[in-house]
């Protein structure tokens, strides 16, 4: 047994983004027809006009631009704005199925109870949370190394277990968050060719936080794109480190955990 359900989005309280009507928004993509794109569905051309009617009363721009009559009984094609919501409700739909297939793995159907329900809301503790995409995935059969890129462009490599390959359903293309701790972002004033670590980050020191023992090092690795590293006062002070320095974040791929 599994849990399923389809994901509708509301306005003040009415349902105006069901399942079938973006499955009638996408065969207006494609068909560029209302009377076509109703057949597709499948769905009768009264109620495909309806439902696009109502959809563009609801959403604060113009969804469909619709045009009556013709031999194809009325023309249609979607906005900018219509695009942006399918796009939209294609990666929300993709976190719905997630979590139902997470919530399935939780439950105990013998019993009808979760496993443990604060596993679906689990909050991360590491500092460092990195929005990034799957480049490659090289397996064997016991670890794997996922290349990652950032934002700024910049790669990562992570090494997990082949068995967290499949655990996550991790595919190249995937955008997932590589998660690391502070305390394991070690600070270089140079790229320090020949290291072991894999992981070397260039960016701009943000913010310097000093307490008796150690210093909080906020590197800027792109626009609105962080890392937090944790290191020793002394160790802060021998690389005579200040705000605005160019240096890099070096990171061991074993200590990169990812989560999607």
């Amino acid at each position: 047994m599994q849990f399923d359900s389809s994901l509708t989005l509301l306005n003040l309280d009415t349902p105006f983004l069901l399942e079938k009507r973006i499955k009638l928004l996408q065969a207006i993509e494609k068909e560029g027809s209302i009377s076509k794109a109703a057949k597709t569905v499948p769905m009768s051309y009264k109620t495909a006009w309806e439902a696009i009617d109502s959809i563009n009363n609801l959403c604060p721009s113009i969804v469909v631009e619709k045009e009556t009559g013709g031999k194809g009984g009325g023309g249609a094609k979607l906005t900018k704005y219509g695009k942006n919501l399918i796009e939209t409700y294609s990666i929300l739909q993709k976190e719905h199925e997630k979590f139902l297939k997470q919530l399935t793995s939780l439950t105990d159907f013998n019993t009808g109870s979760l496993k443990s329900l604060k596993r679906v809301s689990m909050q991360i503790s590491a500092r460092n949370q990195l929005a990034v995409k799957i480049e490659k995935i090289v397996e064997d059969n016991v670890n794997a190394s996922i290349t990652l890129k950032t934002k700024s462009s910049q790669k990562m490599v992570s090494n997990i277990s082949t068995n967290s390959v499949t655990a996550l359903d991790l595919k190249v293309e995937d955008e997932i968050i590589a998660i690391f701790k502070s305390n394991n972002v070690m600070i270089a004033t140079s790229q320090l060719l020949g290291f072991s670590a894999r992981n070397k980050l260039e960016g701009v020191i943000k913010t310097l936080n000093f307490s008796e023992v150690s210093c909080e090092v906020v590197l800027e690795i792109s626009t609105h794109e962080t890392i937090t590293s944790v290191i020793t006062k002394e160790a802060a002070l021998q690389l005579e480190l200040k705000v605005g320095q160019k240096v890099f974040a070096v990171i061991k791929s074993s200590d990169i955990m990812l989560g999607n």
